[in-house]
């Protein structure tokens, strides 16, 4: 493995985001809550090297939405469960921090790293759905703005919680009858806009700090929590030049808040097609276009506007124009629909069926997509891939067909470099800011006794009469 090789994800949708894809002969309708299916995937992603599987996730559905959506497995359950049948790969999970308690949080998500023995990460998300207010006793949504501040102070609320014990706080000594050491025990004391939370955390770190922390927001808004915040960031740019102007400007933004651009790893996610040939690659996408009913199109471009009905307008006319619509729910996605349909002066027709199949650059025979998968890494486009698909058997063709010529090529691990998904992802173990604190303070007056003795030898030498 090279110095700086691919790193690969796995995201795990069960019945499948398309319309259509639950009726593909080689499907499984209920895979969705089916745990023996995720059970078998994370296992065929960790025996290809993967470096974590996905669990995507939000909180509010309609009888039009996806069929995954309509059905599945909470996420951090069911990571919980695939940690007790794997051992390397990382654990990813999504959760919302609009519609959640920073104390909950910490606490299941520091469970599924203790559990997994350090392979628990967080995809934090403000959830970009408007209904999902009528779930949680809320008459309307937060706004855009509110969402991100409140994401960026839930955070931190959990990661100080996550160090509410050093590392070395158990001596678990039976001789002395000491169990815990309580100056290594911290409590939290945070008063803010949105939280006051006292802590401590009644759960240790585990052996790799804390949990990877992920975060998927394009928006201005988006960006800018990533850069300050983030360890690795989920992008679903759709071709080679946004994608590389997007990790350009993750880095610039790291760089400007006082962070190192490389301790931050910008994964675009990619929906790999797979056949023999470029040709019957093209044909098979072709069908799964074909198959995509203009009906269910319309729904699925109606869900990044906050399930905005595009039905009343005319089909055939250019795509509407909608103001703000969007601007509350998933921003930066709404606004690449309106950009991408005023630029190539798209009918709204056409551009509901645009989105609802995009056309992969991952697409053709193994080498074809091989080939596109070292360019985009190799150009700084990615530092590496979520891989998600529209069949579940396009998975199983990625790792069986695609990931051999990248471990051939020395861009992809043979075997996992370590136990935890820090250590597989190059991240370094986040120090505990209270050991942290505490070196600090004894250094300072190591340094400050240092500079007395050497205050008072040369006040000596220099003294008349006083022999050296």
């Amino acid at each position: 493995m090279t110095e700086r090789s691919i790193r690969l994800g796995a995201v795990l949708i069960g019945a499948g985001t398309a319309p259509e894809a639950w009726r593909a002969p080689d499907a499984q309708a209920d895979a969705s809550i089916d745990i023996d299916w995720y059970r078998a995937k994370a296992r065929l992603a960790e025996d290809a090297k993967f470096d974590f599987v996905f669990i995507v996730d939000s909180t509010f559905i309609t009888p039009d939405s996806a069929p995954h959506f309509l059905n599945r497995l909470e996420p951090l359950t069911l990571l919980s469960a695939l940690a007790g049948v794997t051992s390397r790969i990382g654990l990813v999970g999504t959760l919302t921090t609009s519609y959640s308690e920073p104390f909950t949080v910490a606490r299941q998500y520091a469970s599924l790293d203790l559990i997994s023995h350090g392979r628990a990460g967080w995809n934090v998300v403000t959830t970009g759905l408007e209904g999902a207010a009528g779930n949680y006793g809320r008459e309307a949504h937060f706004d855009h703005g509110e969402r991100y501040r409140r994401a960026h102070e839930h955070l931190q609320v959990v990661r100080g919680l996550w160090d509410s014990y050093e590392d070395d706080a158990f001596p678990r000594d039976k001789a002395s009858g000491q169990f815990l050491d309580r100056d290594r025990l911290h409590a939290l004391n945070h008063r803010g806009e949105f939280f006051s939370v006292t802590g401590p955390l009644n759960i240790s770190r585990s052996a790799q700090g804390q949990p990877v922390i992920f975060q998927a927001g394009g928006s201005e808004s988006g960006r800018d929590l990533a850069a300050r915040t983030a360890d690795a960031i989920f992008t679903m740019s759709e071709d080679f030049e946004e994608a590389h102007v997007f990790r350009a400007d993750i880095r610039r933004r790291a760089a400007e808040a006082g962070r190192d651009p490389d301790s931050i790893l910008v994964f675009p996610g990619i929906r790999p097609l797979l056949r023999a040939t470029d040709a019957e690659a093209e044909a098979e996408y072709r069908r799964r276009a074909d198959a995509v009913s203009l009906d269910h199109a319309l729904v699925q471009l109606g869900r990044p506007f906050g399930y905005y009905d595009f039905s009343r307008h005319d089909l055939d006319a250019p795509f509407p124009e909608l103001g703000d619509a969007g601007a509350n729910a998933y921003r930066s996605h709404s606004e690449r629909i309106k950009r991408l349909a005023r630029d190539e002066g798209l009918t709204l027709r056409q551009t509901a069926l645009r989105l609802a199949t995009p056309r992969s650059p991952f697409l053709g025979a193994p080498a074809t997509v091989a080939d596109t998968v070292e360019r985009w890494f190799r150009d700084g486009a990615a530092d590496g891939f979520i891989v998600g698909v529209d069949q579940s058997s396009d998975l199983d063709q990625f790792a069986a067909q695609v990931v051999p010529l990248l471990q051939a090529r020395g861009l992809f691990r043979r075997e996992y470099e370590d136990t935890t998904l820090r250590g597989n992802l190059g991240l370094a173990i986040p120090v505990n800011r209270h050991t942290a604190a505490r070196r600090a303070a004894a250094e300072a007056l190591a340094g400050a006794a240092d500079a007395t003795a050497s205050a008072n030898a040369a006040a000596t030498v220099a003294e008349p009469g006083v022999a050296a």
